[in-house]
């Protein structure tokens, strides 16, 4: 989609504002007739900040997306098995609850897919309703009188925590996913210098590739010549070939001062990928230690890749962009190489650990 920002005036604007205000934003007047000006970009940014999103002020796809999705409220349609997807705050709701009474709905991503499906029915199963994965007002109903608390993990989290701890895997074999971010049409972020995002990142997922390759995984690059994939479609070609572990190369933009690697992990307000999470823990520490990179933290974030991936995944920005010292670094292939080398060892630690955890618990 077309990405909408400050200074657009329209329809699509307009949209946005009118879903805004229905989540409760207050938006001047002046600006209500469809332009994008500060106050529809605070609005923006906020709802971007609640939804674990990007804080960018931009709506592209991710944001717009779940614009659409914070809208529906459980109840407010009839939800079931399909393609495409039922997708909302409805299944995010309805996987929540379903996971916190004990019935693995999986992940709780807003997307209705099979173990969701499997769930309802499970759950109609015990309370002798038709058992047929439709959620009408009746499951509804007896959903919301088995009252499930909204703290505490659920049954899908502790099953993810569980599956970390007993994990016994080696890198060597496995099959290691690299999205190489931007790309095709789409070249992202541009440096003080003109550098483009798209073709560092290209460079960086080729060396992580290599450095992979030579401790013994089989690393693939997801879509390397489409002229314009989605992150959706990045995922669905990370679960197709049962990918063992995805990881993302980004880099990050903004302030011109700013330095420093993050790496991002799947993760809302009421639960996360522990999996995830960890495999960012060791890529950070790993960049820190080895490459000398500032610790700019590790978060949560609900963007589509992560989202939608089923393995554990991770978004790495090792460097700003938009930073004059990084962007001169970035064109070094030294550099690059030792990025690569730092990301490879965080991920071949993520199975390490798995293996020692699980060779604790034998």
């Amino acid at each position: 989609m077309r990405i909408i920002r400050s200074g657009d005036e329209g329809d699509e604007v307009r949209d946005v504002q009118r879903r805004l205000i229905d989540l409760g934003s207050i938006i001047e007047a002046g600006e209500l007739e469809g332009v994008y000006g500060l106050a529809t970009e605070e609005a923006v940014r906020a709802f971007q900040r609640d939804r674990n999103l990007p804080v960018d002020g931009l709506v592209g796809s991710d944001t717009w997306g779940q614009l659409v999705e914070a809208g529906y409220r459980l109840g407010d349609r009839t939800l079931y098995l399909r393609s495409p997807a039922f997708r909302g705050d409805d299944v995010r709701r309805l996987q929540r609850m379903l996971n916190v009474l004990g019935f693995d709905a999986g992940k709780e991503d807003g997307i209705l897919g099979r173990a969701t499906a499997d769930a309802v029915m499970e759950f109609q199963r015990n309370v002798a309703e038709k058992v047929d994965g439709i959620v009408g007002l009746d499951t509804v109903r007896s959903l919301e009188r088995m009252r499930p608390a909204d703290d505490g993990p659920g049954r899908a989290l502790v099953r993810e925590e569980e599956a970390v701890r007993s994990m016994d895997s080696s890198l060597a074999g496995s099959t290691i996913a690299i999205d190489a971010g931007h790309g095709g049409d789409d070249s992202g972020n541009e440096g003080p210098t003109g550098s483009r995002e798209a073709d560092l990142t290209a460079l960086l997922a080729a060396a992580l590739a290599e450095a992979l390759r030579a401790r013994g995984a089989q690393p693939t690059i997801l879509l390397p010549r489409a002229k314009d994939s989605s992150p959706t479609e990045r995922a669905h070609a990370a679960n197709a070939m049962d990918a063992a572990v995805c990881v993302s190369v980004h880099l990050a933009a903004g302030d011109p001062d700013a330095r420093g690697a993050t790496c991002a992990y799947w993760g809302t307000g009421t639960t996360h990928s522990p999996a995830g999470q960890r495999l960012a823990e060791l890529i950070q520490g790993a960049l820190i230690g080895q490459v000398g990179l500032s610790d700019g933290g590790i978060r949560p974030l609900t963007i589509s890749l992560l989202r939608e991936t089923r393995m554990p995944a991770v978004q790495v920005e090792p460097c700003h962009l938009t930073n004059e010292k990084d962007e001169h670094l970035l064109a070094e292939e030294g550099f690059r190489q030792r990025v690569a080398e730092a990301i490879a060892e965080g991920i071949a630690r993520f199975f390490g650990a798995a293996a020692i955890e699980g060779a604790k618990r034998s």
